[in-house]
């Protein structure tokens, strides 16, 4: 990995992370005007869709995965609902504040699994990074861990298990391109996602969107922007770093509740998202020490 390819995956990855933060406050507000979350995934996924065969219409490209990635495309399909599902269902029994602690464990999860999947030492300055990193999402969300249901519990942890598994997988699918890569994901997450709409009340028309046509808009705009980053940063980076950039998720989410929600994030908030970008920041720097010793043994 050369210096420039880690600085270009990190800033990718904080991208992603901005985008994905961003578009929280907005499905709250969908949500407020009776877009339940999964008619509103089941849309994006239609978006995504209709979209990534555009691309590939535009660029004259043929659908294609190859064989080395399609568990990885699989993998990436079934665990971004692991992700939505647990997440969702847990803070039907959890706060939404201690779902997303438990939640953003996956950065922990994934340096911890780096020595067995990539090969990768697991050394004292990125494991002390990344539980600064958690500190400062802790500080942030500032949760409230009084009756607390194991059954929320587990769907968090559920949540956090299926965005290790995914990060992992998307640094694995490098030789399929990124129109393919979406539509392929996008194929798989949808049936089950139809599913779960049903049970959750029934699939909508189309025409509920108009209920919250620019929250509808940003919602689904903002995921499509953070997936598209997520995906680049993982052809460039190691699950780990691009992991730890995704902290910075929450500390967006928080400041866009309090301009778009009118909520409101206290001093420590500030000081947990302060925390966060500093942690992110080490890591950058971290990255490129690594990268510039190991071009120093291998040149270019």
């Amino acid at each position: 990995m050369t210096r420039s390819l880690s600085a270009a995956g990190v800033s990718m990855a904080l991208a992603g992370a901005f985008f994905y933060g961003f578009n929280i406050s907005f499905a709250a507000l969908a949500s407020q005007a009776g877009i339940s979350g999964p008619v509103l995934v089941s849309y994006r996924i239609v978006t995504m869709m209709a979209l990534a065969i555009a691309a590939h219409a535009m660029l004259r490209t043929a659908f294609h995965i190859p064989k080395s990635d399609r568990v990885g495309v699989l993998l990436i399909g079934l665990t971004s609902i692991g992700v939505g599902v647990g997440y969702l269902s847990a803070v039907a029994f959890i706060p939404v504040t201690v779902a997303a602690v438990i939640f953003y464990t996956f950065p922990i999860l994934i340096v911890i699994a780096t020595p067995l999947i990539d090969k990768r030492p697991l050394t004292p300055t990125m494991m002390f990074v990344t539980v600064l990193a958690f500190i400062g999402v802790v500080m942030v969300v500032g949760p409230a861990m009084d009756a607390l249901d194991w059954r929320g519990i587990a769907l968090a942890f559920v949540a956090s298990i299926s965005a290790a598994i995914q990060f992992f997988a998307g640094t694995r699918c490098k030789s399929t391109s990124l129109q393919s890569k979406i539509l392929g994901v996008q194929i798989v997450a949808l049936p089950f996602t139809l599913a779960i709409a049903m049970i959750a009340g029934g699939m909508k028309p189309p025409t509920i969107l108009l209920n919250a046509p620019m929250a509808v808009a940003l919602t689904i705009g903002g995921f499509m922007l953070g997936f598209l980053f997520q995906m680049l940063a993982l052809n460039r980076i190691p699950a780990s770093a691009a992991g730890l950039a995704f902290c910075a998720e929450p500390v967006v989410a928080a400041v866009t509740s309090v301009l778009v929600l009118d909520e409101r994030l206290g001093p420590i908030g500030y000081a947990g998202g302060a925390l966060v970008i500093a942690a992110i920041m080490l890591n950058v720097i971290f990255e490129n020490r690594r990268s510039t010793a190991i071009t120093k043994i291998i040149p270019e």
